[in-house]
């Protein structure tokens, strides 16, 4: 089984800074790409930003230049540090992990997530 755990969520004012960071555990041959996600009340789980294992990355257009998505493959662990917060930035952030095991005599490779943390930017 693999888990996910996120932490550093929280309320900041417009303009500040937060990191998030999620750390994937268990039977874990290796992580294939991390990536966050966010859900806004009343709106679809939207990508903020992904990293592959070779370090390629990918942003949402709204949090280009503002939030930076980084990793330690030492610790199976992402972060996503967010500068220059807005209020529309305010959601549940989710963690996204692909992750490469092996079981039964194959090789598998899956998506896990991880039970999400509030952040809310404030006005």
């Amino acid at each position: 089984q693999v888990q996910v755990v996120e932490s550093g969520g929280g309320l900041v004012q417009a303009g500040g800074s937060l990191r998030l960071s999620c750390t994937a555990s268990g039977s874990i041959l290796s992580i294939n790409a991390m990536g966050w996600y966010r859900q806004a009340p009343g709106a679809q789980r939207e990508l903020v930003a992904s990293i592959t294992r070779g370090g390629g990355t990918n942003y949402a257009e709204s949090v280009k230049g503002r939030f930076t998505i980084s990793t330690d493959n030492a610790k199976n662990t992402v972060y996503l540090q967010m500068n220059s917060l807005k209020p529309e930035d305010t959601a549940v952030y989710y963690c996204n992990v692909d992750v490469r095991y092996y079981r039964s005599g194959i090789f598998r490779s899956d998506i896990y997530w991880g039970q999400g943390t509030q952040v809310t930017g404030s006005s």
